[in-house]
């Protein structure tokens, strides 16, 4: 798992300046299942069904944030369109960066 997690970093880094290492680990404790599948693993930002899923679950469940769905779908679709460049999306990397957004990394610190 940690060979796992400096990939995660890595590309982590791209894309913020400093990185809470207790909310990514906490995160990807949290996700281990998810991330340990193939097709689970990413998240694909061409897919409806997919972006209504970390919605829900993560967005809404997750977080517990009530903002509206447009309003939800924005913060999506912006972290969409700042991790664009990569093939794969990683799930861990692309909750990580909307925890950040919405300030509640210290959610998945323990």
């Amino acid at each position: 798992m940690m060979a796992d997690i400096q990939e995660h970093k890595d590309t982590l880094a791209k894309y913020t300046s400093k990185i809470n290492e207790a909310a990514l680990q906490g995160m990807a404790r949290t996700y281990a299942l998810v991330l340990s599948k193939q097709d689970s693993r990413n998240v694909s930002c061409g897919d409806a069904a997919e972006k209504q899923t970390v919605r829900e679950n993560f967005l809404k469940k997750k977080l517990g944030l009530t903002h509206s769905d447009a309003v939800l779908d924005a913060a999506i679709d912006e972290v969409c369109a700042k991790v664009k460049e990569d093939r794969f999306k990683s799930r861990l990397v692309f909750y990580y960066l909307l925890a950040e957004k919405y300030n509640l990394l210290g959610n998945f610190v323990k």
